[in-house]
């Protein structure tokens, strides 16, 4: 068993993508996946599992569709892949309280990415690196320009963006003895 530390993109405490946490680990749990652990209420867990990258997001997906309704898309990554990330941050200098890291279904297409990195994100400042954006506000989230839905839209990836006191969070959790 492995502990994986899965995603769910737009998962909110009320609305359309709502999915309790308490019933999503019983659901989880039952689905066959061990020690599930959530974070807050946006769609963040922790589990253990032999299941592969692909199967654990399929199951995960599936889960909550059928419980929930929701068709949500769904990360699985272990451990290690959120160190790399962590320590790829070229803004690990920058304060904390103002990096996000969006992590995408997969690399973007160099074509998209060129154009992307053309574009002006001032006050803002983001670098895509492998799969993932990272983003450093000048202000605040609800005023970048270059949020989640937007580099969805330049980039034609799915994507999901967590803050770096989640990521942080998820790390530990996920490596807890």
């Amino acid at each position: 068993m492995k502990a994986k530390i899965i995603l769910l993109r737009g998962v909110m405490p009320m609305g359309k993508n709502k999915v309790p946490m308490a019933p999503l680990r019983a659901a989880l749990e039952a689905a066959g996946l061990h020690d599930v652990r959530t974070y807050i209420q946006s769609g963040n867990v922790i589990a253990s599992t032999t299941l592969e990258q692909p199967d654990l997001e399929s199951l995960v997906h599936c889960v909550i569709k059928e419980q929930f309704g929701g068709d949500i898309k769904v990360w699985a990554r272990s451990p290690s892949y959120f160190r790399d990330v962590m320590a790829n941050n070229p803004f690990r200098e920058k304060d904390p309280a103002k990096l996000y890291f969006t992590l995408l279904e997969a690399s973007p297409d160099d074509a998209l990415l060129q154009s992307f990195h053309a574009l002006s994100h001032a006050p803002d400042q983001v670098s895509v690196l492998g799969d993932v954006a990272y983003v450093l506000c000048a202000t605040k989230y609800s005023n970048l320009k270059a949020n989640n839905n937007f580099i969805e839209r330049k980039l034609h990836v799915a994507a999901t963006t967590r803050n770096f006191n989640t990521m942080s969070k998820l790390l530990a959790l996920s490596t807890a003895e």
